[in-house]
């Protein structure tokens, strides 16, 4: 579209919703190399009066439609994973439904020195779970093994699903949520769909009980979704950095000390 009549849809000040850059809290910062389109879908009370009424047809049904079928997705993946653990259902019970949704629409056009730029910066989601599209399949998108960043293969008619930081607490730092970022090119544009899944926001987020022994205790702290959510939006993309904060110090048992008696 031309600018103009993106300006319509123009981010305002204070909000995460509509067209513009993410995270940015200073003239000061390096821009992300990418065009974003942020909109909140789901439940449909969360949505922004003067942005989603007003999106184009037939782009606005099916942005509805398909909110609907991603998010029917993630509760039943989010199930999945939680009996996979062994979780008792009713550690997630009532947890997801009528849960937040947003989507975030990412054009990365090409860079003639992409070498020299990011495309979104190093970070984890903080959501519970991202299911990701990437819509012209071009290569762009990495996540760090084993302090390497490795490239991400896009797959024909296939999504990406991200554990998101969320995910990572409640299941104790057993499902870890991923640090990824997105690279651009010289020749090609990048256009990808991230639909981000979280609970309910007066739900609070902590470890499942179920997997909570006295041999691996709570790793994180509890914590309502809005100030999970809060805190994390509030911070510059940093790798895991919200996450870490969010731990639980244990302090190291002390060792058991040996008097030693000498006899006269």
């Amino acid at each position: 579209m031309p600018m103009e009549e993106k300006k319509k849809f123009w981010r305002r000040d204070g909000e995460s919703d509509g067209f513009g850059q993410a995270f940015v809290f200073s003239e000061d910062q390096k821009l992300d190399w990418a065009d974003i389109f942020n909109v909140a879908t789901l439940p449909a009370s969360i949505r922004k009066p003067h942005l989603f009424p007003k999106l184009p047809l037939p782009f606005r049904d099916d942005l509805d439609a398909y909110s609907k079928e991603t998010q029917t997705l993630a509760v039943k993946l989010l199930y999945l994973m939680g009996k996979a653990l062994g979780m008792e259902a009713k550690d997630l019970e009532g947890m997801f439904e009528d849960g937040l949704q947003a989507m975030r629409m990412n054009y990365y056009p090409p860079c003639p020195q992409p070498k020299l730029v990011i495309g979104l910066n190093s970070h984890s989601d903080g959501d519970a779970i991202t299911i990701l599209l990437q819509v012209n399949e071009m290569e762009g998108l990495q996540i760090r093994k084993d302090g390497k960043w490795v490239p991400v293969k896009p797959l024909p008619g296939a999504f990406i699903i991200n554990v998101g930081d969320i995910v990572e607490i409640i299941t104790n730092g057993i499902y870890q949520s991923i640090e990824h970022r997105a690279t651009v090119n010289a020749v090609k544009e990048r256009i990808s769909i991230a639909t981000f899944f979280s609970p309910r926001i007066d739900v609070e987020i902590g470890p499942a009980p179920s997997l909570i022994t006295q041999e691996t205790p709570a790793m994180f702290r509890r914590i309502t979704v809005a100030e999970h959510l809060k805190g994390y939006l509030s911070r510059e993309l940093n790798g895991k950095a919200y996450l870490d904060a969010m731990r639980v110090r244990h302090e190291e048992p002390k060792k058991s000390q040996v008097v030693s008696i000498e006899h006269e």
